[in-house]
């Protein structure tokens, strides 16, 4: 078990008022711990927000080696803070450590540090509906040294947010654009793991997205420019027909906690789930005839992002009326209901933070 020193602001922010938007806040303290060859991981502590001091030869800004993760904590109605699965997010956290050579975190360790910093700030956790408290964990190399190999020496920290809606326009339909110019990930590269690589190299395809009037990029497979990938920072599924259709994973894409959570939802309500290899011709097509009942992203930030438009060289495809199709609309409703204590958690889902 962590030892954990505190030490409390003397400065409290003042809470925000109004529309949470998404990142832009952060709450009093922050976790702390730091890892060297000798002690290993050490000197775990929660310390007031601020400022971090970093050699200008840190690795981590030459040749960016980190990770990071994304989770939440919620409110439920009769006060409990809960957690949703942090069990896979802390299974992928070491995953993408194992790929980018940092060192593991025990993840009871990391258990008890999310939970200790939630609760020193749980004051900060928003009660309005739909509002969370994110919480993103993160690691980077911390050796001041301009030579490239992995670093002996890491910082892993732990911040919050007081978070509204991902989307300022909530579950209303995005209009997405397919990207085929540039690549964000290929098999054998970092594109399963969370790092801040991948988005880097995505913010190009987003940019240009963005200056279209779109919301996010549909990416296609580095190799052929065929298959789909992800939405943006999502997964992606498509309701063809009868069937509920998603790219399956091969190293390329990210294995997203809600995707997963998706898939076991759908399928304890008797929908039948492909993890598939599917074509944007495929889509198209698929469109064409009518069978392209849905389309929606899924991620912890937005949980489910209907798309309502998607717009391919100039061919746009129109999903659904631009409507929240039934599906996308109860897998919100079924999955939110969970994770902020609002319906039975037949799942073992929650974590609850005591």
């Amino acid at each position: 078990m962590l030892q954990i020193t505190r030490t409390l602001t003397s400065h409290p922010k003042q809470k925000p008022e109004g529309k949470l938007g998404f990142g832009k806040i952060f709450t009093d303290h922050m976790f702390i711990m730091d890892y060297s060859e000798e002690k290993g991981w050490h000197d775990a502590r929660i310390v007031p927000y601020g400022e971090i001091s970093l050699s200008p030869a840190c690795m981590v800004f030459h040749y960016g080696q980190e990770m990071f993760e994304g989770m939440k904590a919620y409110r439920a109605p009769d006060g409990r803070i809960l957690l949703f699965r942090p069990d896979k997010n802390i299974e992928r956290m070491n995953n993408t450590n194992t790929r980018m050579c940092i060192p593991h975190v025990d993840p009871a360790d990391a258990l008890q540090a999310i939970c200790e910093i939630v609760k020193t700030d749980a004051d900060w956790i928003p009660t309005e509906p739909g509002t969370s408290l994110y919480i993103r964990p993160f690691i980077i190399a911390t050796d001041p040294f301009l030579g490239v190999h992995p670093s002996k020496t890491y910082k892993f920290i732990i911040i919050l947010s007081p978070s509204g809606s991902y989307y300022a326009a909530g579950l209303a339909p995005v209009k997405i654009c397919v990207e085929d110019e540039y690549v964000r990930a290929v098999k054998g590269g970092t594109g399963f793991a969370k790092v801040g690589g991948n988005y880097a190299a995505s913010l190009i395809g987003q940019e240009n997205a963005e200056k279209k009037g779109y919301a996010q990029v549909l990416w296609l497979d580095g190799i052929e420019h065929r298959y789909v990938d992800e939405v943006g920072a999502m997964n992606v599924f498509f309701v063809i027909g009868d069937k509920v259709v998603t790219p399956k994973l091969e190293g390329n894409i990210l294995p997203g906690v809600t995707r997963d959570s998706v898939i076991l939802y759908l399928r304890a309500k008797g929908y039948d789930v492909e993890e598939r290899r599917i074509t944007i011709d495929e889509v198209y097509e698929a469109g064409r005839t009518g069978e392209l009942k849905e389309m929606f992203g899924t991620g912890t930030a937005a949980v489910i992002s209907p798309v309502g438009l998607l717009d391919w060289h100039g061919r746009k495809l129109e999903i659904n009326n631009n409507e929240i199709g039934p599906i996308s609309h109860m897998l919100y409703e079924g999955i939110t209901g969970i994770q902020f204590g609002n319906a039975a958690d037949g799942f073992g889902w929650t974590y609850e933070i005591k």
